[in-house]
């Protein structure tokens, strides 16, 4: 059978699915595009609303849409939703209490269900807040289950709140009009507050009373707001943008309202009207206005809107799976057709992966590891890279399976590390080095990645070893020297990265090495990968015990990974979460009964040792 047709085919219908989020499309409704593409400053960076609606939701509610009169929902809907008719939001069933403690509290249980509205969970405010500040005092690694589910419930509360305040009252009726009636009374309001100041009689005391009215409100929404979302007429200084109840009370000062607070004020209460026509046409005039006074904000959050659309990671990481079950269907019929189509699909999810790699570097002006979200994108694509070129050298599709194995697995990973919010916030301080980012976090990263390539491969040589006869002659003696040559690169990018580290934290922290568990997580990897090549070159071990202790090194990069954030200790606990422990405990058990398997009995290993005798 030929393999060109159907690989071409694969490939068009893929090329079809990716471009799809590329086409623009029009509505009789409001302009969500163009509205989701509007530049805001939110925790210290120019972002798109898209953006702020997706990573809200996503941790509000632990999902990127929402059910709503049986249909779905997506989040900068509801975000839109939430601040123009937050009547109605304050029913969506959003926030998901787990905690039986909580739900206790709650005067609820678990047959209530899961998700719960805010106007559920309102009369409960006071003693949430109350329950969340005590555990806020609670140490970090003393705090229980209940003190981590409620200071996660008040904080996503206290977000949602904020969020409703964002560009209006919650409470308000019609803001617009009300912008209108503040606008009037704001000249005499200012001469009547400097005639009062000045000690004059002869001032106008309804019209200092109806300022003072104004302001108080605006007060609220200078402090509850949850992003700046108003620009500066001029220039790109990020510290000038102003959310809407600052550049009201500036306005006192002033003497103007900012354009952009009555824009988004109408756009607001269209969208309650469900007035399409007039939503859209403000929305164009305000972003032809943005162009002109903030052209690279409106430039970058269009970009990043257009990359949220396009989910390049989560296409890449569909792209890999795909590519694994084709190259093991070939393993059973047509080898060469599904086996050259694994290589194409491979070959173009690494392609998306890494347009959405640069995308990431390009939108942070960052290396691409930054956090641990980036860490687990970056480990993927370099295992991924790797496997590639294992798969040129032997060309036997074990490592297009791993390679889609290892993508698909740390992307996997990735999505679930979305749940805190923004995946690429603002840098700490103490980290806030691009040179010492490029340097020190990519090499460690790139000795997470060959460790995870070389267990995964160690995978293949011990399971099909064991189960199938795939593992022998040439193939029997081909994994072995792959998994040899990948933990040599991993050795070799480890040391020099814990090295570099050494040296980064001497000028950080003024010492070279202070045992700190992440520190001490690098320092296993390489002593382990040392171990496992002495033992290869002493004669020790011959290739299962290679495989077997090249399994265990996955045990040892996930614990240094992963492991030690989770602890809440040390100068490198920045991406505390303790929800990965029962999946990273489950992540450990299996490699362990892959250990067992590798190391049961010699007779076990019928297809290998039996053939290589043979011959």
């Amino acid at each position: 059978m030929n393999w060109k047709p159907l690989s071409w085919l694969l490939l068009v219908l893929a090329a079809t699915w990716l471009s799809l989020p590329l086409t623009s499309y029009k509505t009789k409704g409001p302009d969500l595009i163009g509205f989701g593409a509007l530049p805001v400053l939110h925790e210290g960076r120019i972002k798109p609303l898209d953006t702020v609606a997706r990573a809200t939701l996503l941790m509000i509610q632990g999902r990127q849409t929402l059910a709503a009169e049986g249909h779905r929902i997506s989040a900068l809907e509801w975000m839109l939703e939430t601040m123009a008719n937050p009547q109605k939001a304050d029913l969506r069933k959003i926030f998901r209490i787990d905690d039986p403690d909580v739900l206790g509290l709650m005067g609820k249980e678990p047959k209530d269900g899961k998700y719960f509205s805010f106007k559920t969970l309102s009369p409960r405010l006071a003693a949430i807040s109350e329950q969340a500040a005590h555990a806020e005092h609670i140490e970090v690694p003393s705090r229980s289950r209940f003190h981590r589910a409620i200071l996660n419930l008040g904080h996503r509360l206290m977000v949602y709140q904020r969020l409703k305040n964002s560009f209006q009252p919650a409470d308000s009726r019609n803001f617009s009009g009300e912008l209108k009636a503040y606008q009037k009374i704001l000249g005499p309001g200012r001469e009547a507050f400097h005639k009062a100041h000045s000690g004059a009689k002869d001032f106008d005391q309804e019209a200092l009373a109806a300022l003072g009215r104004f302001f108080s409100q605006f007060e609220f929404l200078s402090q509850a707001a949850y992003f700046r979302s108003i620009p500066p007429t001029q220039g790109q200084e990020i510290e000038k943008w102003q959310n809407v109840g600052d550049a009201l009370l500036e306005s006192a000062r002033t003497g103007e309202i900012p354009p952009a607070v009555f824009s988004y004020a109408e756009m607001l209460r269209a969208y309650e009207d469900s007035d399409g026509r007039s939503f859209n046409a403000v929305l164009a005039a305000y972003r032809n206005r943005l162009k002109s006074s903030q052209p690279q904000a409106a430039k970058r959050a269009g970009y990043e809107f257009l990359f949220n659309r396009t989910q390049p990671f989560y296409k890449g990481m569909l792209l890999y799976l795909a590519a694994l079950l084709l190259v093991c269907a070939s393993w059973l019929l047509w080898p060469v057709p599904l086996g050259r189509s694994s290589s194409v699909l491979l070959l173009l999810g690494f392609a998306v992966h890494t347009l959405g790699l640069l995308s990431r570097m390009f939108l942070e002006g960052r290396p691409p590891v930054t956090n641990l979200y980036s860490s687990a994108v970056f480990v993927g694509w370099t295992a991924v890279l790797l496997g590639i070129v294992v798969e040129r050298m032997t060309r036997r599709g074990f490592a297009i399976a791993m390679s889609g194995a290892v993508g698909f697995a740390t992307l996997i990973v990735a999505h679930h590390l979305t749940g805190s919010g923004d995946t690429m916030e603002v840098m700490r301080a103490v980290l806030d080095s691009n040179f010492w980012l490029a340097t020190h976090v990519i090499t460690i990263t790139i000795g997470y990645s060959g460790m995870f390539l070389a267990g995964a491969l160690a995978h293949v040589y011990i399971l099909g070893g064991l189960w199938t006869r795939a593992i022998n002659g040439d193939t029997g003696r081909t994994l072995p020297r792959s998994i040899y040559g990948v933990l040599c690169f991993s050795l070799f990018f480890s040391f020099l990265g814990t090295v570099l580290g050494g040296i980064w934290a001497d000028q950080s922290w003024g010492r070279f090495w202070g045992w700190d568990p992440k520190e001490n997580g690098a320092l296993l990897i390489v002593l382990w990968s040392a171990f496992i090549l002495h033992a290869r070159w002493g004669g020790y071990i011959r290739e299962r015990g290679l495989a077997v202790m090249a399994v265990f090194g996955n045990v040892i990069t996930a614990l240094s990974w992963f492991g030690v954030n989770m602890l809440g200790i040390g100068l490198h606990s920045y991406g505390f979460m303790d929800k990965t422990l029962i999946a990273l405990s489950a992540f450990v058990a299996s490699q362990l009964m892959v250990i067992a398997l590798g190391i049961w009995s010699v007779p076990m290993w019928r297809t290998l040792f039996h053939r290589m005798e043979v011959q």
